[in-house]
């Protein structure tokens, strides 16, 4: 195997670790991660398994790993979890 077929097999591997990872429902994730944990990593990627192990799932989604707007507080300034007017705004034809 030469090396940019190596190169190439390393680069699709990475990529789709990434890809599972990030596609992976919040349950599975922080039951990887805990596994990982398990293993001796350096600290930088010790940090980040941690935050997954540990983290919970606040929209439901299990994929933005984001609080749900209303647990964010109203006076925040934020987005309220109220109904939101949608407007149109019509464009005058030339």
């Amino acid at each position: 195997m030469d090396l940019q077929s190596l190169t190439v097999a390393l680069l699709v591997a990475i990529s789709f670790a990434y890809a599972a990872w990030t596609l992976m429902p919040q349950v599975l994730r922080a039951a990887l991660a805990r596994g990982l944990l398990r293993l001796p990593l350096p600290a930088f990627a010790r940090q980040r398994v941690v935050k997954a192990a540990v983290a919970s799932p606040g929209c439901a989604c299990a994929g933005c790993d984001k609080a749900p707007v209303a647990a964010q507080g109203a006076g925040s300034g934020k987005l309220s979890a109220e109904a939101q007017p949608i407007v149109f705004h019509h464009r005058k034809k030339a």
